[in-house]
Formats: structure tokens, C-alpha cells, sequence
């Protein structure tokens, strides 16, 4: 009988990328139209802000997600090459402590060393990685997908507040990019939670609220900003 359990680990490196780069795109854009369009910037100003805002954003958000995840990448490459080298130079200290670990589990000390050995027999770096270090394939660091999840996630929230504001009227932008935006805010944080198998409500209600306090400040600031000049 097949087992219906089903997991979604192995999404956690893009969905991360894609979720925070959708967000960023929506609440950022959208806060740019707002303030620009509270300092009584023009349709051409509030157009010109959007689409450069989306453009400079989508371009930080790869290169800001690529370093990041390279970072993670040359860490987890350095603390492999550690291991290997001592489980090269000192295997009888590597296998105790790996035995070790597996106690601390909850195994009786016999068959932990049984496990320990069978499993270094097979894959000593695979065992080694995966229960001392941490690190698994599914989890592992892919910088170039994270970027790229990254900069097409927050193009495609861009593109949203953006286009709100070329189809609404110059009296009516602000009204429709912000009830746009939080309804988008609001479906991303429940799509959000549900690829990755959690409930949806409170991330929902949670990204809705920070986009909405987001777009409230950039609202007043291009207010009085605008008054000011």
C-alpha cells in the first residue's frame, strides 16, 4: 500500500527566492506609485517611477539573492572539505562522532556504532553532511536558481502595481494601486503558505498588513514631501 504522506522540503530553496521577490516586487512598486502619486506627481512621473523602480529592483533582488546564496554555497563547499579531509586523516575520531550523534538520538551506544559504520561504509562524507553538518541536496545552496526565481518573482510583482497605475485615471491611481496591491499582498501570502503546506490564513493577513503599513508610509512621506516642494 503506498504511504500518503508527502512532504515539500525540496521546494524550500526557490519558494524562499519566489516568495520574498513577489513581495518585494508588489510592496515596493506599489509604494513608489503611492508616494509619488501623494506628491501630486504627474501620470508620466508616477509611470516613469514605476517601471524604473521594477527594472532596479528586479536587478538587486538577482544580484543581492546571487551573493547571498553564493556566500551560503562557498560556506557549505568549505565545511564539506573540512570533513573530508578529516575523515581522510582521522576516521576512527569521525565514526565515534558520528556514533555520538546517533545516541544523542536515542539509539542504544551498540547499534549506534552499527549504524555509524554501515553508513560511512557506504557514504562517509554523504553521512557525515547530512547528520553533523546539516546539509542535504534538496536544501542545499543554487545560487543561479535563487537569482533568477528572485528577479522573475519580483518582475511579476511589479508588473502588477504597475499596471494598476496605466490603467487607472491620475484621480483615481492611488485608490486603485493600494486596493490592487494588498488583494495581491493577500493572495501571495496564502499561495505562499500553501505551496510550501502550511495553513494560509495568518501568512495571509500577516504580508497584507506590513504591505499596507508599507505603502502608508511612503504615502505620507510623498504627501508632505510634495507639500514641502
Amino acid at each position: 500500500m503506498a504511504h500518503p504522506e508527502v512532504h515539500y522540503v525540496n521546494r524550500l530553496g526557490w519558494l524562499r527566492a519566489a516568495v520574498l521577490g513577489a513581495n518585494d516586487g508588489l510592496i515596493s512598486t506599489a509604494s513608489l506609485i503611492v508616494g509619488v502619486a501623494s506628491a501630486a506627481g504627474t501620470r508620466a512621473d508616477v509611470l516613469t517611477a514605476a517601471i524604473a523602480g521594477w527594472a532596479a529592483g528586479a536587478m538587486s533582488m538577482a544580484a543581492g539573492e546571487f551573493v547571498s546564496v553564493a556566500s551560503q554555497a562557498d560556506s557549505e563547499a568549505a565545511d564539506l572539505e573540512r570533513e573530508r579531509r578529516s575523515l581522510l586523516n582521522t576516521p576512527g575520531a569521525e565514526k565515534v562522532e558520528l556514533a555520538k550523534i546517533y545516541e544523542k538520538r536515542g539509539l542504544p551506544p551498540a547499534l549506534a556504532r552499527q549504524v555509524a559504520d554501515a553508513l560511512m561504509a557506504k557514504d562517509a562524507l554523504g553521512a557525515h553532511a547530512r547528520d553533523e553538518l546539516g546539509l542535504t541536496e534538496q536544501a542545499g545552496a543554487k545560487p543561479v536558481q535563487a537569482a533568477l526565481a528572485s528577479a522573475l518573482a519580483f518582475s511579476v510583482g511589479a508588473a502588477l502595481p504597475t499596471l494598476m497605475a496605466f490603467l487607472a485615471s491620475k484621480n483615481t491611481t492611488l485608490i486603485a494601486v493600494a486596493t490592487a496591491t494588498l488583494v495581491f499582498l493577500v493572495v501571495l501570502g496564502a499561495l505562499g503558505a500553501w505551496l510550501g503546506g502550511a495553513p494560509i490564513l495568518k501568512p495571509a493577513l500577516r504580508v497584507g498588513f506590513w504591505g499596507a503599513f508599507a505603502m502608508a508610509v511612503t504615502a505620507g512621506i510623498g504627501r508632505l514631501v510634495g507639500g514641502a516642494v
